[in-house]
């Protein structure tokens, strides 16, 4: 190399024939085959365990569903999963956190319209106090004033910031305009009715929620499955119902129709939101439409990032996934744009939604997307953590180990047709509805100019 010189990356993929040529892709390794045990207990708890002996330790992963049709649900919900962990008839705070530590370990807990989450971990010969512990915080917990009154007051605090961002409000607003009332839009609890939470509310609401039946945990780790299903029993025996967890309402499927201007004055940026009905994992198309996501906006080479983001510079990030709920999925696309090009930004994703139908990703770029599909999935899934979160996100779905084994050579079996039809049935433009949040006074006009766009009135 001669010294001094500097050749662009422009220069160094060219040759004095044109573009060099792309060195072709490897063969895809199968997914290796996993030890594991999956069953439903006496108490009505579905186990998941899973042998993934690359280190010496364990995940856990609990999901109980946890919907309820109470305005204020969400609020105590949030406030129960804030103290769950924090003192139990048998151990205080302190105690939980240090018996955790002596065995290299963490518990951690969340909720959402449809569950309560526990994830915890710890070294493998750990896991019969780990245990200990989860059945304790699901059997015991206390919810003493003071962790109460603390806790609230936090996530009070948090809520008041959380609902000046951009993105909660785009959330917000795309949840209300999808599904009006349902109780899965209520995703971020008003901060009045969490400060409302009382202890004698929360210890009421984990009497009448927090049950097995229904529930799934899932185990990843070194261990033997069998023998953990069994300690499993043992451990959380105590934990008993004939009630079973409560499951959020089937959502209202999506159809296509104008998207909603949602007003925030003074805004700089705007947030495009678009959603349209997707199908199930257990789809036989799935596969297919999975393809034909990551081409329109699923990774950082699809055609939405290079129209809007690469080519125009409309964004920073634009992209495209799916969301999963029981039985149904949507498809939502997002971007995140200045004013001034808010209008054009959205012409262009509408416009590369019709051209995914009416001219089709070809063989090469499905043989990409395939590669990215099945490499993205192998990869989540090489880490003991990463293969747990998985695994829990298939099994409150009622899928497990079989599904995400046998789902590389699906990938790897759809053909540029199935894709193409899956682009064209799909990701038409009259499927998608959503929202523009931003500035209505400068986004109205060139939006109305666009048609198909119409804007919120303010609330009486």
């Amino acid at each position: 190399m001669t010294s001094g010189t500097h050749r662009s990356a422009e220069a160094i993929g060219r040759t004095a024939l044109g573009p060099r040529e792309l060195p072709s892709l490897g063969e895809q390794r199968a997914a290796g085959e996993l030890a594991h045990a999956d069953t439903v207990l006496g108490n009505g708890l579905r186990v998941l365990a899973v042998r993934k002996a690359n280190v010496p330790t364990v995940e856990l992963r609990l999901a109980i569903p946890f919907a309820g049709e109470d305005p204020r649900h969400a609020a105590t919900a949030e406030v129960l999963a804030e103290t769950i962990a924090t003192g139990t008839r048998r151990r205080d705070r302190i105690a939980i956190d240090t018996e955790l530590a002596l065995i290299g370990g963490d518990l951690g807990t969340g909720v959402d319209p449809e569950h309560l989450s526990i994830s915890a971990s710890s070294l493998a010969n750990g896991l019969p106090t780990l245990l200990d512990v989860l059945a304790d915080v699901l059997t015991e917990a206390s919810y003493v004033d003071n962790e109460v009154s603390r806790e609230s007051a936090r996530i009070v605090e948090r809520l008041a910031v959380a609902r000046t961002q951009p993105r909660v409000i785009a959330r917000e607003a795309l949840q209300r305009h999808r599904y009006g009332d349902h109780p899965y839009t209520r995703e971020v609890p008003e901060p009045d009715d969490v400060a409302a939470v009382t202890p004698e509310a929360v210890r009421a609401l984990h009497a009448r929620a927090v049950l097995p039946r229904g529930s799934v945990l899932v185990v990843v780790g070194d261990i033997d499955p069998d023998a953990v299903v069994g300690d499993i029993g043992i451990a959380l025996g105590g934990w008993q119902s004939e009630q079973a967890a409560e499951s959020l309402p089937t959502l209202p499927d999506l159809s296509g129709g104008d998207i909603l201007l949602v007003p925030r004055a003074g805004a700089v940026q705007s947030q495009i939101r678009l959603s349209a009905q997707a199908l199930s994992r257990t789809d036989p198309r799935y596969p297919a439409l999975q393809l034909a996501n990551l081409a329109f906006g699923g990774y950082f080479s699809s055609r939405l990032v290079e129209n809007i983001r690469e080519d125009k510079g409309y964004t920073y990030s634009a992209h495209s996934g799916f969301e999963f709920t029981d039985s149904k999925a949507t498809v939502q696309v997002e971007a995140d744009t200045a004013n001034e090009v808010t209008a054009a930004a959205l012409l262009e994703t509408r416009y590369e939604l019709g051209r995914l139908g009416l001219v089709p990703p070809t063989d090469a770029d499905v043989e990409s997307v395939r590669q990215y599909a099945i490499g993205s999935l192998l990869i989540g899934s090489s880490s003991q953590s990463g293969l747990a979160s998985q695994l829990v996100g298939l099994a409150v779905v009622g899928l497990g180990v079989e599904w995400l084994a046998a789902h590389p050579q699906r990938v790897a079996s759809v053909t540029t047709d199935e894709v193409a039809q899956a682009a064209l049935d799909f990701f038409a433009p009259s499927r998608f509805s959503g929202v523009v949040v931003g500035d209505a006074d400068i986004l109205a006009p060139q939006l109305s100019a666009l048609g198909g766009v119409t804007v919120e009135k303010p609330a009486s």
